[in-house]
């Protein structure tokens, strides 16, 4: 039985909802980095940096490969980076639109006084 598309994406949708995971992968979009970057630049234990990294990894949205003792992290496709590019306009609208919101209520509050 197959899964229909829409949970699916949920699930694709779900799979993102980390932080960490979010922060990897604006990392990643700059070209591939080994692990130890990625802890110099995302200030968590390491396990809990590994636990993320795996959740991607098993995703299919970033890849590993092992250069003798260290091992290097890279975007799997440019779709990933699309998408993040996306959700950074979309939130730069959400919050814009907010912002002339307060703007509206701060001009409406000076006027009720």
């Amino acid at each position: 039985m197959s899964v229909p598309l829409y949970q699916a994406k949920a699930e694709f949708f779900r799979m993102l909802g980390h932080p960490v995971r979010i922060r990897v992968l604006e990392l990643l979009q700059d070209g591939p980095l080994p692990v130890r970057d990625l802890r110099t630049a995302i200030e968590v234990e390491p396990s809990a940096l590994s636990q993320q990294l795996a959740v991607l990894r098993r995703s299919g949205i970033v890849t590993s490969t092992r250069e003798g003792s260290t091992v290097v992290y890279e975007l799997a496709g440019g779709d990933v980076a699309d998408l993040l590019k996306a959700a950074r306009r979309i939130l730069t609208e959400v919050l814009a639109g907010q912002n002339e919101l307060l703007a509206e209520l701060r001009g409406t509050e000076v006027v009720a006084r």
